[in-house]
């Protein structure tokens, strides 16, 4: 194995993680501006209020992500499954 099929197997493993993690984050984002605004406006400075709404969006978009997310990682582990047998 070259060094640039390493690189070429670690650059598509780090497009394939930013693929998979990138909708989760920006759904955190999102849920946590609007909590951070709604808080603002309520002047409600309750710790908890931050995290509860961010895991209940998580772990629904989670469930809904969920075959988008299977699915990457599985074509990425038969291409690298197929890479090492080819080699």
């Amino acid at each position: 194995m070259s060094p640039a099929d390493v690189l070429d197997i670690s650059r598509e493993a780090i497009y394939m993680f930013l693929t998979v993690a990138s909708p989760l984050m920006l759904i955190a984002l999102v849920v946590g501006l609007v909590v951070s605004l709604f808080q603002a406006l309520t002047q409600i400075q309750e710790m908890t209020l931050t995290f509860v709404p961010k895991i209940i969006a998580l772990f629904l978009s989670l469930i809904f992500l969920l075959p988008f997310i299977g699915s990457t990682m599985g074509t990425f582990s038969e291409n690298l499954f197929n890479y090492i047998k080819k080699v």
